[in-house]
């Protein structure tokens, strides 16, 4: 089982949301966020926006799902066809386990 924690544009959230469900990808958490990559924000002028709004979307799923995901996440959080700086991150991390609080069943 794998993590997939996704930092995109929030604009790119609900397009993003719906292409995920229609692959059969309908669980997500959802979070805004802040944040800044390497470029260290975005100058204009004479101030500096250090602290971009992001949107992360976190996913479990099962190993034979990360290419679908990642290619999914990929198509569509991208800002026209070549990308931009600022589009965002995704991260992959093993699960170990994962429960069901209300059923106490484990795995996805």
């Amino acid at each position: 089982m794998l993590m997939v924690k996704a930092f995109i544009r929030p604009e790119k959230k609900n397009l993003l949301l719906e292409k995920l469900s229609k692959a059969g990808f309908h669980s997500a958490t959802i979070i805004d966020v802040v944040g800044r990559g390497k470029q260290q924000g975005i100058k204009f002028g004479e101030r500096i926006y250090d602290e971009i709004p992001k949107c992360m979307l976190m996913l479990g799923i099962e190993d034979t799902a990360r290419n679908d995901v990642i290619n999914i996440i990929l198509e569509y959080a991208k800002s026209g066809a070549e990308g931009a700086f600022g589009d965002g991150k995704i991260f992959v991390s093993r699960l170990e386990q994962v429960y069901t609080v209300s059923s106490g069943k484990t795995g996805l």
